[in-house]
């Protein structure tokens, strides 16, 4: 199998279109972690084809990104890194967000506290360079000029070699353009979440900034029937989320029975079919996929042989029209 290579933006740096998205790894808002099949998975997802590892600090306090570089150890040249600053919880600066396990986090992206994230990042990933360093969440309380500064800084200290920006709108984006170049943007896209193709994806373009879509399974909504016996448990965020719901996933099993034959024909699993959609639509130009276990990672990298063409693109758009313009 060939893997998709793809460029992020105007830093050069090519990278599997592909990416494995660690968030669940951390074991936080996912019922738990199991580490040592984490750390087989991003050893499969390399072995695979998939260069590009996503992670963040806010991944289970730390723990996520300490799985990538133990994972990494020795193949740290094989990998293109993408993790994040701006989620902190070693100050109160900023405006709080959220608490994760007992820890307040606050939405902080001032240029004191890049300069210790970065620091801590460096240190859990067991690396001297990071290649796309990514702002989490935004702050309302931070200047975008002040965040880029620290930015530019670290990329000519030579710490970070990209920079990157998530969960924005089009008018921040384009505030952060006016003072430097952003290498890429990393929002939510899938199948059922085409929102930044009218916002945010018009601006990328003109400006040459890639587009990542991370959750590019919807939390696992779209890799295939859901047993509606299956219980999420724990802190599983799927446990309280409506999109699971009863309806839904009645929704979801008349989705694939309309694209079973497709799938046949491309001799691929429901998962790799929509994970390739992603691709083939074109408004982003890599998909972050999550995977806990090397089994999933697998799976997920082989979406990387599967071509869509117009017709097939077509048919799954349809039935999606047919049966998920209603969830819940």
């Amino acid at each position: 199998m060939t893997m998709k290579q793809t460029t992020l933006g105007p830093s050069g740096i090519r990278c599997s279109a592909i990416g494995l998205g660690t968030w669940a790894m951390g074991g936080w808002m996912w019922g738990g972690g199991d580490d040592a099949a984490a750390v087989d998975a991003i050893r499969a997802s390399l072995d695979a084809g998939v260069t590009l590892i996503d992670t963040a600090p806010a991944y289970g306090l730390g723990q996520s990104e300490r799985l990538v570089g133990e994972a990494l150890k020795g193949r740290r040249e094989k990998a293109v890194i993408a993790t994040k600053c701006g989620l902190v919880w070693h100050t109160k600066k900023g405006t709080h967000f959220f608490d994760e396990n007992g820890h307040p986090v606050y939405r902080y992206l001032g240029r004191d506290s890049i300069a210790f994230e970065v620091e801590q990042s460096l240190k859990n990933l067991q690396t001297d360079y990071i290649d796309l360093y990514i702002t989490h969440w935004q702050d309302s309380t931070t200047p975008v000029g002040e965040t880029m500064d620290a930015l530019l800084s670290l990329k000519r200290q030579g710490k970070i070699r990209a920079i990157g920006v998530s969960n924005v709108d089009a008018p921040t984006l384009a505030e952060y353009l006016r003072h430097g170049p952003v290498d890429a943007a990393q929002e939510r896209y899938s199948l059922i979440d085409r929102e930044i193709e009218q916002t945010l994806v018009p601006l990328c373009k003109e400006h040459g900034v890639a587009v990542m879509g991370y959750s590019s399974l919807a939390l696992g909504l779209l890799a295939g029937p859901i047993d509606p016996a299956r219980v999420f448990g724990g802190d599983d965020q799927r446990a309280a989320n409506p999109r699971f719901s009863a309806g839904n996933r009645a929704r979801l099993s008349a989705f694939f029975a309309q694209l079973f034959p497709l799938r046949a024909q491309l001799g691929c699993s429901f998962s790799e079919m929509m994970i390739a959609w992603t691709l083939a639509r074109g408004a982003v130009s890599m998909a972050l996929c999550g995977a806990r276990t090397a089994a999933q990672a697998r799976q997920n990298a082989a979406a990387g042989g599967v071509s869509l063409d117009a017709t097939a693109v077509a048919q799954i758009e349809s039935a999606a029209r047919k049966h998920l313009a209603e969830l819940d």
